[in-house]
């Protein structure tokens, strides 16, 4: 699967989640948990689906290793914070750890991307391209 492909089909997902848990926010007038909720939209939605446009606009890139591993990374540590910054607004204080630890890794994959961002200008990734048609 292309890392673009993984980014919009997590992102799906995240949104579905997010929306879900608006919605049990609303219903139940309990909004504590807002910030989680807001990290998992900015982080699981937008982030995710902006990394998947990225990706799909630069092929080389998107069939690459590098940049799948970096969407896992993004999907697992996106979910483990919103489960941290949730524990936090719930008044569990277990979860500021949790969130601590996530937040870095959120931060060391965002350099990951920056790096892979950089490192391949567009013309490197045309290059890249084959020139030879299809047989």
């Amino acid at each position: 699967m292309k890392a673009s492909d993984l980014s919009f089909r997590a992102a799906v997902l995240m949104v579905i989640a997010g929306m879900i848990w608006g919605l049990v926010m609303g219903i139940t007038q309990d909004h504590s948990t807002m910030p989680a909720h807001a990290h998992l939209n900015l982080l699981g939605w937008v982030s995710l689906f902006l990394f998947g446009i990225y990706y799909h606009l630069h092929p080389a890139l998107d069939v690459g290793r590098l940049a799948k591993v970096q969407v896992w990374i993004w999907i697992t540590a996106t979910v483990v914070l919103t489960i941290g910054i949730a524990l936090i607004h719930s008044g569990r204080s277990a979860g500021a750890p949790v969130a601590i630890v996530s937040s870095l890794i959120v931060l060391a994959d965002m350099v990951l991307f920056a790096s892979l961002v950089f490192r391949f200008t567009p013309a490197e990734v045309t290059a890249r391209r084959s020139t030879q048609p299809a047989e």
